[in-house]
């Protein structure tokens, strides 16, 4: 099978790209190295540079693809206040870009990486399932609420099988330690590790808390969704459906690292969701598979990343 995998440089595109590999398919990428790294690309994949936009999209010379899996984006709700111009180019534009692609080279399947910001937040509520309505907290998951909608109207227009996935807190190995406006469990960990950070900031209460899913699972449920038509048009949870405080992350990092480091708590960033976690009885109906839990996931990254 042949699939276009966008952010094939970043975390979770890498990992997907590499999967898809390793099963035997063949794989074209688009990144513009943004927040990724050349040296994440898996060998064996195609690789095409830019930005994904027309002038771009015009390099694929309209090839044909099983799949197109968009896993590239802006992915920074922080990020998206500052430039919320490129943000909404970066996750709804070139959604529109790839959809218009698939019509052209007749890709019947598309899916798309979705995220649990586009909830929001709700007094008094913690967990979501995906008939929740949106009520997005920063320009960053208004560009996805839009996106799911682009991709409903083109599968009622043109036909296009789309399935998307809203990632709960993805975490892992390979996740960028350099980028401290992405990724909480990356963010505290690389504080954690590098003695250039006297302290350890945490932006907001310690209490506030976060679905986290290992990378493996979230590959594993992304390709899973490529040819199970029960995934087939689906607004789909991906998570544990178990909360963790920020607290618990910071104490259990300085637990496995074996570090002393004080923990700084500032004001918290706009935009930021205090705590939701997943309703995944949706996913599990379709995906049955246990998630691997945060204390052994988060042990397995620090050992990936410190021997």
């Amino acid at each position: 099978m042949n699939y276009l995998v966008t952010g094939a440089a970043g975390f979770i595109g890498s990992n997907v790209a590499k999967e898809l590999l390793n099963l035997g398919h063949c794989v074209t990428t688009i990144d513009n190295l943004s927040t990724g790294y050349r040296c994440n690309i898996p060998k064996g994949c195609r690789f095409i540079e830019g930005d994904i936009g027309v002038d771009t999209i015009k390099l694929l010379d309209n090839e044909k693809f099983d799949a197109i899996l968009h896993i590239a984006g802006q992915s920074s709700g922080e990020v998206s206040f500052e430039d919320p111009v490129y943000d909404i180019s970066s996750n709804t534009l070139s959604t529109l870009y790839l959809l218009d692609y698939a019509i052209s080279a007749s890709c019947k399947r598309f899916v798309y990486a979705s995220t649990m910001s586009v909830y929001g937040e709700k007094s008094g509520k913690e967990r979501f399932n995906e008939s929740d309505i949106a009520k997005p907290k920063s320009f960053y998951a208004v560009g996805k609420v839009a996106s799911e909608g682009y991709l409903r109207i083109y599968q009622e227009q043109y036909g296009i099988e789309y399935t998307a996935l809203r990632y709960f807190n993805v975490y892992g190995k390979g996740q960028n330690l350099a980028n401290l406006k992405q990724g909480m469990v990356s963010i505290y960990l690389k504080q954690f590790i590098d003695d250039t950070f006297e302290k350890v900031e945490v932006k907001g209460s310690l209490d506030r808390f976060r679905d986290l899913s290992h990378i493996d699972d979230v590959v594993a449920v992304t390709i899973e969704s490529i040819h199970n038509k029960n995934f087939s048009n689906q607004v789909i949870n991906v998570g544990t459906g178990k909360k963790t405080k920020v607290k618990e992350i910071v104490t259990l990092i300085s637990k496995y690292l074996k570090s002393n480091k004080e923990i700084d708590v500032l004001e918290g960033t706009p935009g930021d969701q205090f705590g939701i976690y997943a309703d995944v009885q949706k996913l599990k109906s379709v995906y049955p598979k246990e998630f691997i839990s945060f204390k052994e996931g988060l042990r397995n990254m620090i050992e990936e990343i410190t021997k």
